[in-house]
């Protein structure tokens, strides 16, 4: 066990989280970024990302994550493997201890745990994961140009993410569990008046398939009634749209949060409801969840720590 102060302590290692650490390196500040469970974020899970600026030819998830973690310990970050397990927001110096004992003292904190995808829980999605299924329209639809995809809900989520798959891809299945959408009206009429996209009520996903790739969906209609039947959808993309999960059951009591779990932070800073604590990335944005943008408000996030230790 061991005590650690310093004056920024980041947690999540996302692209927020690195940029943070970045910008906190170069300001001479010596953060410490503790990584949490997932070193890199949901990026890691993403065979390929073309959406992001500096890289024309495309990378892997996982070695653009490599990248920005290099580029911050070049700067001098101290870059921990580890998970917080408590924090004590209610006085400074901030307290996080760690799984393995240490302690962290720190004047500021910024929080990128990020969110996670909320999934139907069905062992062909860990399966697929990369090579048909996805949680995100924006990043993956460019492949499936052309192609048949399936999008799984029914709320605005899940009709945004129809429709713009549907301005990409030859047909697009909305598979939605109720008799109706949930979506706002707007949302609703440019799905159903979409002719490229076919929406299945009370339909329910129960398993994928493919020989490595997913090649379709088997759906089950009317589930647990006298008109219950089974069916096949040809699909080479199956997306989940049914909400996200922020990482921040860590902080309840401890930082304001919305309804969500999203942590509420002071626009257009990204201050919380603590002075001296920062949140940025996915686990404060419920509506972007793009890297670029989690990068951004890493950057911002690091400017908003130094202005507060500078003025403090």
């Amino acid at each position: 066990m061991s005590e650690i102060k310093t004056e920024w302590a980041i947690i999540g290692a996302g692209p927020a989280g690195y940029t943070a650490a970045i910008y906190a390196s170069r300001a001479n500040l010596a953060p410490v970024l503790v990584e949490g469970m997932q070193p890199g974020g949901q990026l890691t899970t993403t065979t390929e990302v073309e959406n992001f600026p500096g890289y024309p030819q495309g990378i892997s998830g996982p070695q653009m994550m490599e990248d920005i973690r290099l580029q911050a310990q070049r700067f001098g970050a101290d870059i921990r493997l580890g998970v917080i397990t408590s924090v004590d927001f209610s006085k400074r110096p901030f307290i996080l201890n760690l799984d393995n004992g240490d302690v962290i003292e720190a004047e500021s904190v910024i929080i990128a745990t990020g969110a996670n995808a909320r999934y139907l829980g069905l062992p062909d999605e860990q399966r697929y994961m990369g090579m048909g299924v996805s949680a995100c329209a924006t990043c993956d639809g460019f492949f499936y140009r052309n192609r048949r995809v399936a999008v799984v809900g029914g709320g605005d989520t899940a009709c945004e993410e129809a429709v713009y798959l549907a301005s990409l891809a030859e047909k697009v299945y909305l598979i939605v569990r109720k008799p109706y959408l949930r979506a706002s009206k707007v949302m609703q009429d440019r799905v159903l008046t979409n002719p490229k996209i076919e929406v299945l009520f009370n339909c329910n996903t129960v398993g994928l398939y493919g020989e490595d790739v997913v090649e379709g969906a088997k759906i089950v209609e009317n589930k647990g009634t006298e008109a219950e039947r089974e069916f096949n959808i040809p699909i080479d993309g199956f997306f989940l749209a049914i909400g996200h999960t922020p990482n921040t059951s860590l902080f309840k009591g401890q930082v304001e949060m919305d309804a969500e779990g999203y942590l509420i932070v002071k626009s257009p800073t990204t201050a919380t409801s603590v002075p001296g604590v920062f949140a940025a990335g996915d686990v404060a944005d419920p509506f972007y969840r793009q890297a670029i943008n989690a990068a951004a408000a890493g950057c911002r996030a690091a400017m908003d720590a130094d202005r507060f230790l500078i003025g403090d």
